[in-house]
């Protein structure tokens, strides 16, 4: 597996933060972010359950842009699969 890092939460100091990747062998895109608190999973589990392999995560609104190039990347690499 290799991940195409994209880039951190530009509003934190580096550490422990959320972080995009694409994952160049899938063309899947890999989010690491803040666990949601239980009022979000309980209005996410409104529309679904949220199985055992998942997490519902919190991206901050100013990661938009790396989240965005990370698509367009993820859109471009699955076209070659």
């Amino acid at each position: 597996m290799a991940l195409r890092f994209f880039g951190k939460d530009p509003d934190t100091n580096g550490d422990d933060c959320p972080t995009v990747w694409v994952d160049d062998g899938t063309a899947d895109m890999v989010l690491q972010g803040w666990k949601a608190d239980e009022a979000t999973e309980a209005e996410c589990l409104s529309v679904g359950r949220i199985p055992d392999g998942e997490a519902v995560i919190r991206i901050p609104a100013r990661m938009v842009p790396l989240v965005r190039k990370a698509c367009d990347a993820a859109e471009q690499r699955s076209q070659l699969l």
